[in-house]
């Protein structure tokens, strides 16, 4: 793959969010990726570089501070030229991998119903469907439910 994964820093913010709304087709993510997650989350949150030192993607997740069986995965992205590679699962895999070793069991994420290539790269990892939520980031804003139970295959 010729790419390196290693833990975020907060120092990656700055390279991370000037990529967010390019690699969302101009849509306006970066609002949702404040700098705290490169603060608070180093130890669950990774960044991958191509062999220049470029960034070819991004994972930012967190282990549940409500429930002690559950990490999240908040946001994830792959640089467009670094799609289909398997570098979004091996990010997924880092992630399942960190959180297992802290002892969760289930990984959870959301995503947008409207959003069938989300649903179908989570189905792939092995995340089932838990359900989907009216209203889950305000009015008319509602998400699909992804769960994942660590220890399955592909895990």
């Amino acid at each position: 793959m010729g790419v390196t994964i290693r833990h975020a820093q907060p120092s990656d913010y700055g390279r991370v969010i000037q990529h967010v709304n390019a690699w969302w087709s101009g849509r306006e993510m970066a609002p949702m990726l404040p700098q705290l997650f490169f603060l608070h989350f180093e130890g669950t949150s990774f960044v991958a570089e191509d062999g220049e030192g470029r960034l070819a993607g991004f994972l930012v997740g967190f282990l549940s501070q409500t429930d002690a069986t559950d990490a999240y995965v908040h946001f994830v992205g792959v640089a467009p030229e670094q799609r289909g590679s398997g570098l979004g699962r091996e990010l997924y895999e880092r992630f399942f991998a960190a959180a297992a070793s802290a002892g969760r069991t289930t990984v959870r994420c959301v995503t947008s119903p409207a959003n069938e290539s989300s649903i179908a790269f989570h189905a792939a990892l092995g995340f089932e469907v838990d359900r989907v939520a009216s209203d889950y980031d305000g009015p008319g804003e509602d998400r699909v439910l992804l769960l994942k139970r660590l220890g399955q295959l592909g895990s």
